[in-house]
This record gives C-alpha cells, sequence and structure tokens, in this order.
C-alpha cells in the first residue's frame, strides 16, 4: 500500500513536466510525481484518458482527485501559507473559478511557455467527455 499521495502528471508535455518541477523545487508538495506514461495506471484506479486529461493527485487509499482540485491538494501537502491557498481552492465560488482557470490553462498549454505540439490535449469529442 502506498503511504504518500502520488501527483500524475503529462510527462511529454513540456509546459507540465516544468510547472511539476518548479512545484517540487519550490512549492515542495509531500507527494510522488510520476508521468502518467511510467505511472501504474491501473493499480492508481485511473485510466489513461483521465490522466491524458488532467494532473491528477491520488491519496493512499486511492480517492482521485483531478485539475484544479488536484493543483489545491498539492498545496495543502505543502504546508505553511500555501496550505491556506490550496484550502481556499476546494471552496465555493473560489473553486469555481480554480475549475475555469484550470481548464483554459489546460486547453491551452501548448501555447503556454515551455508547451509543443506535443502538449496539446486532443479534442473532447475523441476523449468522449
Amino acid at each position: 500500500m502506498r503511504t504518500q499521495p502520488v501527483l500524475v502528471f503529462d510527462g511529454d508535455c513540456g509546459f507540465c513536466s516544468t510547472s511539476v518541477r518548479f512545484a517540487e523545487r519550490r512549492l515542495r508538495p509531500r507527494c510522488e510525481a510520476v508521468p502518467w506514461q511510467f505511472a501504474d495506471l491501473e493499480a492508481l484506479g485511473v485510466t489513461p484518458t483521465r490522466a491524458e486529461h488532467e494532473v491528477l493527485w491520488v491519496t493512499p487509499s486511492g480517492v482521485v482527485y483531478g485539475g484544479a482540485q488536484a493543483v489545491a491538494k498539492a498545496l495543502l501537502s505543502a504546508g505553511g501559507g500555501r496550505s491556506l491557498v490550496g484550502a481556499l481552492l476546494m471552496v465555493p465560488p473560489m473553486r469555481w473559478a480554480a475549475h475555469g482557470v484550470y481548464r483554459l490553462v489546460a486547453n491551452n498549454r501548448h501555447r503556454m511557455p515551455g508547451g509543443t505540439a506535443a502538449c496539446a490535449l486532443p479534442n473532447r469529442q475523441a476523449l468522449g467527455l
């Protein structure tokens, strides 16, 4: 059984990888960060389609948080003032705003600094969303 959360991200996306490395260095969330391409998704209870769509936070008990909520959980785990920001992102209306901002960034990550064409998400129809 896992003893710490797992942060699952897109290792093929330069923007995503850079963001996670920044978080590891500066924010220091208490988790294991793993690109979904190298993660045992089945053991984590996550589908490849979902892992490709958003960053995921998987608790040791197997609860999965995605997108802005995964970011909030990472901030909560970092402690200090970052926890306050994470807590704020978990409650409405900040939760709704965070979701909107997350989707905007995720849908345009190929346009973000460090992003490449490999960062572009498949369209929602292809994902069945």
